[in-house]
């Protein structure tokens, strides 16, 4: 007979229940969060077990290399199914959720999920940093513009390079404003030269791998976009075809089509958004930016003037 795991990760301890074919519960148990911990239960229960299933989340895939790694099939289920699948469940609780999680995996009702390779997660790393460098620089400035404006000081359109000398100069004689405007700015500068290191990371990167050069050689493709989407593809070899990126994605038109109702809207978003925004980023850079005509420019002018990136008969090339 076969059997099913399903597990319900937290941060302390986790829930692991095993379903036989008939759907029958076999053992519940609460244990550590930790992948030996988890392989060292599931060899004791001395059961032929066909899969062990995870929601995708943060510590999904460090637990998925894990078991793996201890010789169990592991399956990372689509997040949306499975909520999809648990909203039914009146009682909301880590024991239920396992329960679900294994029903899943008995049924074949859930949609698996890639699990990144090492490299491919410690580059999703740098840009997630770095993102969240630049974004924490980008408050400050707003800040620093929200408190000045309070006083009647406005900071205007200026470049990045002259944002701090703009800021003194405003603030000259005002000691308290002064002493604000110096602190934020300090912090401003230390978060600056940080993400300068990490974007010089990231461009290394581009510069070392075949592929980015590759795809940098396309119109409005930067070294940024090259890595984002290398690295969320990871491996080429799980889609099909070229079409299905797209879909990944979610940059594909949303579909509804009921009796005599048939909509389509715009893009489902569903997928990475990080991957999204790049892509969505660049695409207007070739259309509006790029001198030089290309293929890619050809076969968007195709298109009707209303068809942009969104619109419901937009497709990428493929």
């Amino acid at each position: 007979m076969d059997y099913c795991a399903g597990i319900d990760v937290s941060l302390e301890l986790s829930s692991v229940c095993i379903l036989d074919a008939t759907g029958q519960i076999v053992r519940e148990a609460k244990v550590a969060r930790e992948p030996e911990a988890l392989a060292a239960f599931l060899s004791d229960l001395d059961v032929p077990l066909t899969r062990v299933g995870l929601e995708a989340g943060p510590l999904s895939q460090w637990l998925h290399a894990g078991l793996e790694k201890a010789g169990f099939a592991v399956v990372l289920l689509e997040t949306r199914h499975v909520k999809a699948a648990l909203s039914a469940m009146i009682v909301k609780a880590d024991r239920r959720d396992a329960r679900g999680i294994a029903q899943l995996l008995r049924m074949g009702w859930f949609r698996p999920v890639h699990c990144k390779s090492p490299p491919a997660q410690e580059v999703r790393a740098l840009l997630m940093a770095r993102k969240q460098l630049q974004a924490k620089m980008r408050d400050i400035e707003l800040s620093l513009r929200g408190l000045l404006r309070g006083f009647g000081l406005k900071v205007g359109e200026i470049s990045k390079g002259q944002f701090a000398a703009r800021v003194r100069t405003l603030t000259a004689g005002h000691a308290m404003l002064e002493k604000v405007a110096a602190a934020m700015l300090r912090a401003r500068e230390a978060l600056q030269t940080e993400f300068a290191r990490l974007h010089r990371a990231m461009l290394s990167l581009a510069r070392e791998n075949e592929v980015c050069r590759r795809l940098m050689s396309v119109p409005g493709v930067g070294a940024l976009i090259a890595v984002t989407f290398t690295s969320t593809v990871d491996n080429p070899e799980r889609f099909s075809r070229s079409r299905a990126v797209g879909a990944h994605f979610g940059l594909t038109p949303r579909k509804y089509q009921s009796g005599e109702t048939d909509i389509t809207g715009a893009v489902s978003r569903v997928g990475d958004p990080m991957v999204r925004t790049a892509l969505s980023e660049g695409a207007p850079i070739l259309l509006t930016r790029a001198v030089r005509f290309s293929a890619l420019k050809r076969w968007r002018s195709r298109w009707p003037s209303g068809a942009a990136c969104g619109a419901p008969r937009w497709r990428w090339p493929g």
